[in-house]
């Protein structure tokens, strides 16, 4: 079983105590996104989970306890974008806190285990074409060689999140666009080192050396793990999504960096009282149990082929 931790929301960021817990206890509960009284049960110990994925903007409230999962699989998808609080409000500072951190954790657990993500790149008249590319490469430039890839993705506006950008004069990248910043971003992946992919994107860009990747890569995960795994793509993705089968355990509308882009919060009220809610001895984020619910617990088990050794 693959853990993603989360694509709903940035459990480092703001959920670690409650993430640590759910490993001490050996399972976490998490709520069907379109029914919440289906809770599911969810089996955390190390002879099930193969890999943990974790997706964050700030992993520093975690690293100081990366001991505690030291028997487990796991990397970063780590986002770090150039942009400032008019579309990231409550993402700390980059130069003086994410930017170390970056470094930090890279150092602490290896570059191949820590995915720099610049996405999703958004256009507007102020975050242009060139201004991309300039902040692209002074990021390259400053990481230093830390990470092996880096995913960049279009920003793509959905109902969720339409309204957040208009307010903020983005609009979806046109065609010319998107192939001027894929050029310059591949020129500048040369120049520095790193394999450059793309996150569900319908455009083809392997004309400048990008293919399209996998977030929840099998292939990584075979290498941390040193063996096989039998696991097929994700169905529940879009079919553009080159991602494979995972569990995710977090849970919509509880993100408070707020982002404008961001597709997993549709409702800034609703975050502002689902953090209200967390308690991280709770098996639930940000959620009690209440008389309604009803507890599956999930069967899983390891992924990985145990007939089949890499080496």
């Amino acid at each position: 079983m693959i853990i993603s931790a989360s694509r709903r929301t940035d459990i480092p960021a703001f959920y670690s105590d409650w993430f640590y817990n759910r490993i001490k206890e050996g399972y976490v509960l998490v709520r069907n996104p379109m029914n919440i009284h289906q809770v599911s049960k969810i089996k955390l110990s190390p002879d099930v989970v193969d890999c943990i994925v974790f997706w964050t903007k700030n992993p520093q409230p975690m690293i100081e306890r990366l001991d505690e999962i030291s028997n487990y699989n796991y990397y970063f998808q780590f986002t770090l974008n150039s942009y400032f609080r008019d579309i990231e409000p409550n993402v700390p500072i980059k130069d003086s806190n994410i930017i170390p951190t970056f470094r930090k954790l890279s150092d602490k657990i290896g570059k191949e285990r820590v995915i720099w993500r610049y996405d999703p790149i958004v256009i507007s008249e102020k975050y242009d074409v060139d201004y991309h590319v300039k902040y692209f490469k002074k990021l390259a430039q400053l990481l230093d060689n830390k990470f092996e890839k880096c995913v960049i993705s279009f920003v793509d506006i959905y109902k969720k999140n339409a309204k957040n950008l208009q307010l903020t004069g983005v609009s979806e990248p046109i065609r010319d666009d998107i192939l001027a910043i894929a050029k310059a971003f591949s020129e500048i992946s040369r120049e520095y080192g790193f394999q450059l992919n793309t996150c569900a994107e319908q455009a083809d860009l392997t004309a400048f050396g990008i293919k399209h990747g996998k977030c929840i890569d099998d292939e990584l995960i075979e290498r941390l793990c040193g063996c096989k795994i039998s696991v097929g793509k994700d169905k529940n993705q879009r079919d553009v999504c080159g991602c494979v089968e995972s569990i995710d355990i977090g849970q919509y509308n509880t993100c408070p960096h707020k982002c404008k882009y961001c597709y997993a919060n549709y409702s800034l009220k609703v975050v502002d009282n689902n953090y209200a809610k967390y308690d991280p001895i709770s098996p639930l984020l940000c959620s009690q149990l209440t008389p309604d619910d009803k507890i599956t617990e999930k069967k899983v088990s390891s992924l990985i082929d145990t007939q089949t050794a890499m080496w």
